[in-house]
Formats: structure tokens, C-alpha cells, sequence
């Protein structure tokens, strides 16, 4: 965790931008369904050969390839509709609490109406559900662990059937779906975002993160739809959004236990609508950048396909709307697609 809030913190202040790098969470879902069919080590190798193939793909500019190849409003098409299920759990958890989620909420427009940027619409959302929660008895009680988090270094294995059954697809996960995600939504809120070094980092944050245990870094999708997004302020000052999440992240990192024990007094209702109103800016401009002008069937397949929970191979819907939309595109946009296409190929080579 500590390293990539530092590497977060790099990126953000070298390229003025926020570039929040996390681990992806297909991943770790896809390696929970793998349980039992490789021993522990051979998945910490794999995914140390993935972290290691990723720092060579990204060196050779495939990410950069990727970006250029993707149709922005397919890629946002299928944004809105990997994020879109926050929205709808915020209104589910509003209608099952109408008094500590229903006051989160309805803080957060008042923010919204008063339209001032000393009153961020957030912060006034979390302060009144807070306060509901209290009010209405919705805390629990938890004791707390006041130990530091232990580090280490776990056995490594290597071999072809972890390599074909894991590296593989982390790899597709990470460059191909997670990297899109996020990058793809720095691109749409006119970032140029430097994907070739964006990805060696994301690479390198694998290795180290398969060397302590962990799976595939990327850039987060959540949190560039939060620090990226219009309500975290002006464009040229959003990486400080970045800037002081990464920094708050290390502080975490040290208290983990303490606050994860914290974290089960809240209420879900109030998590889950605080995550539905964080993105809710992101979300509306997705759908604008998605069914603005062009490609607009693609980006509705997109959408629809993720939108839609299920997985192939292991792999999500999200990465799956990519191809669709883009299949659609062709069938019924051929014209439109193909002059992207050539356009981009002919930027390239001006470039």
C-alpha cells in the first residue's frame, strides 16, 4: 500500500495530474476463484512474471498503442457502465434508510444547489450522514486493535500452468482493463496523460506488489472517477485531490488495524451512498463524453455490456464491453470507426 501512495504521489506532482495507482480488484477476484487450483507460491510468481512483462510491454509502448487504438466514446460507454452500479447501490441503500442515507443524500444536493466551492457537496454529505448515524443509533461498537501491520516476504514458485492460468490473464486485467478504465477518464477530462511512463510505474508497483504477496497494479478506475472528476475542483489544481488521498493512504498503512476495526461502526447505508455520490460527477460525464457525437452504438453496447456482472475466463464484463462495442461499431458504424482509426494512425505517424 505505502508504495503505491508514493508512487501515486510521483506521478501526480511530476505530470500536474492525479494518477492514483491501486491494485485491481477484477484481479483479486479472479485469483479468489483460482482457490485451491495452485499452491500460493506459484500465484506469487505469476504474478511477479506479470508485474515483470508488464515493465516490458509498457517499455516497448503497447500501452501507448492501446490508448490510441480504443474509441474514446466506447471506452466511456463502457466507464459509465463499470461505475454505474455505485449509483444504483446509493438508491438502494436511500430507499432500505431513508433517515441516515436519505440525509447523506440530500446534504450532498443542498452542496450541490448552494454551488460554492467553499462548500464542497461531499464533505457536507459526510458531515450530515455522520451526524444521522449518530443520532438515529445506526453506530455499532467495535474494539479496537491498536497493533502495527506485520510485513512479509512470501515463498515464490514458478511454472508454466501458473503462468498460463495467472500471468496471462492479470496482464489482460491490468493493460488491458484496468489501465483503460483509468487512463481512458484522464484522457476524456483533457489530461494528456504520459501512458508509456504511467505504465512502467503501474509495472514496476506489481513486481514489488507479487513480492510482498500481492496481485496486479493499475491505475485506480474509483478513484480518477473521484480526484478526476469536475467536483474535485478546478482542472489545473486536481492532483492535489491525489496528492493528499496518497498521503492519507500511507498514514492508513500504518494504521491499519485500528482503523479497519474502526471501519465496521458505520453503517452501510451510509458507505454505500458516500461511494454513489463520489462518483456521481464522473458518471454524468462519462454519459456525456460516451453519447456526445460519434460511435454512439458502440458506446451504448459498451455500456450494456458492462453494466451487465459476468465474467469469461476469468475476466470481467468490463473488458468484454470493449469488444463488443467496438464489434458493434463495425457493423453499424464501419465509416465512423474505421476514420478513427485512420486518424489515429495518422497522428502517429505526424507525431
Amino acid at each position: 500500500m505505502v508504495h503505491r501512495a508514493i508512487a501515486s504521489i510521483a506521478l501526480s506532482l511530476r505530470y500536474r495530474m492525479p494518477i492514483p495507482i491501486t491494485w485491481t480488484i477484477p484481479g483479486l477476484v479472479y485469483l479468489g476463484a483460482l482457490a485451491g487450483q495452485y499452491g500460493f507460491a506459484e500465484m506469487v510468481g505469476a504474478n511477479l512474471m506479470a508485474g515483470i512483462l508488464i515493465v516490458l510491454l509498457g517499455a516497448i509502448g503497447v500501452g501507448e498503442r492501446i490508448m490510441a487504438w480504443l474509441p474514446l466514446p466506447i471506452v466511456m460507454g463502457m466507464f459509465a457502465g463499470s461505475i454505474l452500479g455505485y449509483m444504483t447501490r446509493m438508491i438502494a441503500a436511500t430507499v432500505e434508510d431513508a433517515l441516515v442515507a436519505g440525509a447523506t443524500v440530500l446534504a450532498f444536493l443542498i452542496g450541490r444547489a448552494i454551488a460554492s466551492p467553499r462548500v464542497p457537496p461531499l464533505g457536507v454529505a459526510v458531515v450530515a450522514g455522520g451526524i444521522a448515524a449518530y443520532v438515529s443509533g445506526g453506530l455499532g461498537s467495535a474494539s479496537v486493535a491498536w497493533t502495527l501491520p506485520s510485513v512479509a516476504m512470501p515463498d515464490i514458485a514458478f511454472t508454466l500452468s501458473a503462468f498460463t492460468g495467472i500471468t496471462v490473464p492479470m496482464i489482460v486485467l491490468a493493460m488491458g482493463l484496468g489501465n483503460v478504465q483509468g487512463l481512458g477518464f484522464l484522457l476524456a477530462q483533457g489530461y494528456r496523460a504520459p501512458v508509456t511512463p504511467i505504465t512502467l510505474v503501474v509495472g514496476v508497483n506489481s513486481v514489488v506488489n507479487a513480492l510482498f504477496g500481492g496481485h496486479a497494479a493499475i491505475v485506480a478506475r474509483t478513484g480518477v472517477a473521484i480526484l478526476a472528476a469536475p467536483d474535485a475542483g478546478p482542472e489545473k489544481s486536481r492532483y492535489w485531490a491525489s496528492l493528499i488521498a496518497a498521503t492519507l493512504t500511507i498514514a492508513l498503512a500504518f494504521a491499519a488495524s485500528p482503523v479497519m476495526s474502526l471501519i465496521g461502526v458505520l453503517p452501510k447505508s451510509y458507505i454505500f451512498a458516500l461511494a454513489g455520490l463520489a462518483i456521481l460527477s464522473a458518471l454524468q460525464d462519462a454519459f456525456e463524453k460516451a453519447f456526445g457525437d460519434g460511435l454512439r452504438f458502440g458506446a451504448l453496447i459498451a455500456f450494456g455490456v458492462a453494466v451487465t456482472p459476468f465474467s469469461i475466463w476469468g475476466i470481467s464484463s468490463a473488458f468484454w464491453a470493449i469488444i463488443a462495442g467496438i464489434g458493434a461499431s463495425l457493423f453499424v458504424e464501419r465509416a465512423q470507426i474505421l476514420a478513427f482509426w485512420k486518424d489515429s494512425n495518422s497522428d502517429k505517424k505526424t507525431d
